[in-house]
């Protein structure tokens, strides 16, 4: 144990695990998995790209995305990865399954279902860094995709480390992964009760939030937000909760599997957590991970009344310069 954490407590089981073999697509529920630095083992390996951008595009842009599930053929190898991937099978909303090998049939069908001209494309090798990059997004763009009204703030993104942010302006996802900003996604059990709690009639289930891991304890309201900057063990894997997890619009739509769109969804993440429900985490351990292993958090300890200030004015610091980028952003 290091000076800077607390000794680590039991917060629970792994309840289920997903994988998510196209971003923006249902997953497949899985039993055991290993985990590397990229994430779960092949997470990700594919992406829908927008041919008239010419970008990687997500169903924040293309909401019938979701109305898709993919999986793999069969389970991936090790070692793949960046360049090097395995093929998966698309099914869509009708229930026609189409593999990758037959890319130009299913490049129709998607394009068909999203009235956008698409392209599955699988993970870039690590030096095609043009293949990653994204749109800068304008002010409407951000108000489109977290369902915000003309006049209303834009997102507090202050959670995230400014060298993200930085390379998130440039490229869709960071270079490497087809995840949004960190690997892995975390959530629990009870922040879903939580959520359904203030939901009224609508269906809160886990597949509207496409978490790798959910994590089944006994604490109440959004667990997982106590564990950011702390680090996690699960099975045999490390894993470090740098942020909350910001919610879009995703959660309220349509989805696969019988999902009605319901705005219910996200006014109730917005009302319990503030838009954020998960956390993102950072791999510091590899290893396997396994449906019932068992989950506990070390906290770092509370730091010093020196160290605490100084955070507190970098903070505000950032802060006050990404509400100087906002104003700036196109509109």
């Amino acid at each position: 144990m290091s000076e800077t954490t607390a000794p680590s407590y039991a917060a629970g089981t792994l309840r289920e695990l997903w994988r998510f073999p196209v971003k923006s697509m249902g997953g497949e529920q899985l039993t055991e998995c290993a985990v590397g630095p990229r994430g779960l083992h092949a997470d990700r390996m594919w992406a829908v790209r927008d041919l008239a951008l010419g970008v990687v595009t997500t169903a924040r842009r293309l909401p019938r995305l979701l109305l898709c599930t993919a999986r793999f053929e069969a389970e991936p190898p090790a070692g793949v990865g960046p360049g090097d991937v395995a093929h998966v099978a698309v099914t869509l909303p009708d229930g026609t399954e189409i593999g990758s090998r037959d890319g130009t049939r299913l490049d129709a069908a998607l394009s068909e279902l999203v009235d956008t001209r698409v392209s599955l494309v699988p993970l870039p090798p690590l030096h095609d860094k043009a293949a990653y990059r994204g749109v800068l997004a304008s002010q409407e763009d951000l108000r489109k995709q977290f369902g915000l009204a003309e006049g209303d703030p834009l997102p507090d993104l202050s959670m995230f480390p400014l060298r993200k942010l930085a390379e998130l302006a440039v490229y869709a996802t960071p270079v490497g992964t087809f995840a949004d900003a960190y690997p892995v996604h975390v959530l629990t059990s009870s922040s879903l009760r939580a959520v359904a709690e203030h939901a009224g009639a609508a269906e809160v289930d886990v597949r509207r939030f496409r978490p790798n891991l959910l994590v089944d304890g006994a604490a109440a309201g959004l667990a997982e937000q106590a564990w950011v900057g702390g680090t996690l063990r699960v099975g045999e894997v490390g894993l470090r909760a740098e942020i909350p997890t910001v919610r879009c619009t995703v959660p309220l739509r349509e989805q696969a599997g019988g999902l009605p769109a319901d705005p219910a969804v996200s006014k109730a993440v917005s009302r319990v957590g503030d838009r954020c429900l998960g956390v993102y985490a950072e791999t510091t351990l590899t290893g396997l991970v396994r449906v019932g292993d068992p989950v506990s958090v070390a906290l770092p300890r509370t730091p010093g009344a020196v160290p605490a200030s100084v955070g507190r004015v970098a903070e505000r610091v950032k802060r006050g310069a990404l509400r100087a980028g906002n104003r700036f952003l196109p509109r």
